[in-house]
């Protein structure tokens, strides 16, 4: 398959019968150039579909009008953000440039740094960041974070209310009265993970339900470490009899363990997820999870970095909330699970 060459100004000056020189002045919107002669040269680079170098209308005006989302990977959170931020960009007079700089499992620290330093100056004017490890930024380019590791610091950061989303998920366990309630946790490294760990500590404390630490156990919030944990978990003889997964990739695969392992879910095994991605709603059963906004968190980074670089003086930290979503992965907790072993009394209510 052939394909076509890169039109060049020349080629466009060549076919409206004028000289390079007031192409360029049509291309960078110079006076100088009569009216008719301007909408000839736009015709004629409609038709021809010429386009201006990145690199040199960099050059030439320290400008791109490109804004970057770079991520470590494509996987559901970061294409939801994507959506999001495309939608915003729209009428902005910025273009969108999606970017994977990671090494494929979203694991590598320090790809932020590699990507900006190939991206930044010549290509694109500012970028969005998803869950960066650590950003260094040379001054005067303008970068915003969602979800950082370290949580938000001194860079302008989007993200949600983990900590609040976590309490709400293991308090609506609660409600349905399970006591033995597990919680596979996303990366260490990640401070989204942490509160999420926290927020369910933090909601049983207030129970006044101890939590058994083998219940509480890391899933790295990803497919096949999630299913091994959940693998752990589910072959105690006292096994969960509801979990509280880290994000909605972990509880599916719990969802999917569970079934292999002859339990029924909710009748056996409540599951609750968190990110409320569309995959969610499509599994059986949909999935009850903690939706956070991720289309608005895209949308909302992205105008935060057009604000930052038109210079408009606004607060450099958004938090969004999040919110539960029910649907058929929860039922009330067995009173007999195991073969008829009654559940422990609950404690009684107390401070945490």
């Amino acid at each position: 398959m052939a394909f076509p060459q890169r039109v060049k100004m020349s080629d466009v000056a060549r076919t409206a019968g004028v000289s390079v020189a007031t192409v360029s002045k049509v291309v960078n919107g110079r006076y100088g150039v009569a009216q008719a002669t301007v909408e000839r040269v736009q015709q004629v680079i409609r038709q021809l579909g010429y386009e201006a170098s990145l690199g040199a209308q960099s050059l030439r005006s320290h400008r791109t009008n490109v804004l970057g989302i770079l991520v470590a990977e494509f996987e559901p959170f970061s294409t939801e953000l994507l959506k999001g931020a495309s939608k915003e960009v729209t009428g902005t007079g910025y273009q969108l440039l999606a970017y994977s700089g990671g090494d494929g499992d979203g694991t590598a620290v320090g790809w932020e740094r590699r990507s900006l330093a190939r991206l930044s100056g010549t290509l694109i004017d500012g970028a969005v960041i998803v869950t960066p490890t650590v950003v260094e930024t040379k001054q005067g380019f303008h970068v915003v974070a969602v979800d950082p590791h370290t949580g938000p610091s001194g860079l302008p950061t989007v993200d949600s209310d983990n900590f609040a989303g976590a309490v709400l998920a293991t308090e609506y366990l609660l409600s349905l009265g399970h006591r033995r309630i597990g919680h596979i946790s996303g990366r260490p490294d990640l401070e989204s993970a942490r509160l999420r760990e926290a927020g369910f500590r933090r909601a049983m404390a207030d129970a006044g339900v101890a939590v058994d630490e083998r219940y509480v156990r890391i899933g790295g919030f990803r497919v096949e470490s999630a299913a091994a944990t959940a693998a752990e978990l589910l072959a105690l003889p006292d096994r969960p009899t509801a979990i509280f997964a880290g994000n909605d990739l972990s509880a599916i695969s719990t969802m999917d363990v569970a079934r292999s392992m002859g339990l029924a879910v909710p009748g056996d095994l409540s599951v609750i997820g968190f990110d409320n991605i569309p995959e969610s709603a499509l599994v059986n059963p949909p999935l009850t999870t903690i939706a956070q906004p991720l289309q608005d968190m895209g949308a909302q980074a992205l105008r935060l970095l057009i604000d930052l670089i038109g210079g408009v003086d606004r607060d450099p930290h958004v938090r969004l909330p999040t919110e539960l979503v029910l649907r058929a992965s929860c039922a009330p907790c067995p009173p007999f699970p195991h073969g008829g072993r009654p559940l422990p009394a609950p404690a009684a209510t107390g401070g945490g």
